[in-house]
């Protein structure tokens, strides 16, 4: 069993995002010895967005003899769909995701691998996999808060992981960590507490 751990924070080793996915990992490594880690920091190796020069690379992710941008992409896609659990560290960064994310995202959602185009609509094709999302805000932006529209990051996650078929993420939150030192304290108490919960996954029971 593969487990896909990916980091997408940029402030560094402490950066509450990591915290948390680094705590899921280790329950999870710890309940489940035998599952293989695979670690993508997008920050100490970020991935190229996408423009004129590169797009290209999204057609040809396959086969023999690849090289350059399409042997990177080709990578990136291949690592995801070998993994049965994805743990990603995504912190919110001016109410969305990282831009090193969105570029990771950019590679994984190709058509024919990870969805396809029905007459009934799109079909997701990745639905088999377990996703862990560790979730860090610096304000309060859950449901039922007063910021709770300008949220265009898990809504957006979990937008991108069903449109190629995982309906239901797991979402541990650190929320409101740069409103206090104690309301940071008492949200990572939080998140901690969850993250070592998470000792199986429906995907390493199967």
């Amino acid at each position: 069993m593969k487990l896909l751990h990916i980091d997408a924070g940029i402030t560094g080793p402490g950066a509450v995002s990591r915290q948390i996915s680094a705590a899921i990992v280790e329950n999870l490594v710890r309940a489940n010895p035998a599952l293989e880690v695979v670690h993508r920091d997008l920050d100490a190796d970020p991935i190229p967005h996408l423009d004129s020069h590169n797009v290209g690379a999204l057609r040809e992710t396959g086969g023999d003899g690849l090289e350059g941008e399409a042997a990177r992409t080709a990578a990136v896609l291949q690592e995801f769909l070998d993994a049965d659990v994805v743990v990603l560290g995504a912190p919110m960064y001016n109410l969305g995701i990282p831009s090193q994310l969105k570029a990771w995202f950019d590679r994984i959602m190709v058509a024919g691998k990870t969805f396809r185009y029905t007459a009934e609509g799109v079909q997701g094709l990745a639905g088999d996999k377990t996703v862990i999302i560790a979730s860090a805000r610096g304000g309060l932006y859950a449901p039922g808060t007063p910021q709770a529209a300008a949220d265009f990051h898990e809504p957006y996650l979990k937008g991108l992981f069903g449109f190629i078929g995982v309906k239901d993420p797991t979402v541990i939150r650190a929320e409101g960590v740069n409103v206090s030192p104690e309301l940071r304290e008492d949200a990572l108490k939080a998140a901690f507490a969850s993250a070592a919960q998470v000792t199986g996954a429906p995907a390493l029971a199967a």
